[in-house]
């Protein structure tokens, strides 16, 4: 199996933290544990607008779920995530798709 990383375009999260709670059931984690977890910006004033982002931060925990990935099944954050901003793919394609995306955009690869 090759390495998969997660791509999360960050202009769609709505903060629902879904990834959050389905890492945690996936993974069994502690409440004080976690695989990812959505932090948020703002409200803050900036260049006369207001600003209010949602972003989903994998931790050192997070192992993009392989065994769902050997098991043909996205990451559980992936399959649960509402607003469809994140993907788990191929480290070899990671740079195609980003440029593909645009700006907001991060990889992880644990």
């Amino acid at each position: 199996m090759s390495n998969y990383a997660l791509i999360i375009d960050y202009k769609y999260c709505t903060g629902c933290h879904t990834c959050e709670i389905a890492c945690r059931k996936e993974k069994s984690f502690t409440i004080d544990e976690y695989g990812i977890k959505v932090t948020e910006q703002g409200p803050i004033k900036l260049g006369g607008k207001w600003m209010y982002d949602f972003v989903p931060i994998p931790s050192s925990l997070c192992d993009v779920c392989e065994d769902r990935i050997n098991a043909n099944k996205k990451p559980a954050c992936v399959h649960h995530c509402l607003s469809a901003c994140m993907t788990a793919v191929p480290v070899e394609k990671v740079s195609e798709i980003m440029a593909d995306k645009g700006n907001k955009v991060v990889c992880f690869i644990p």
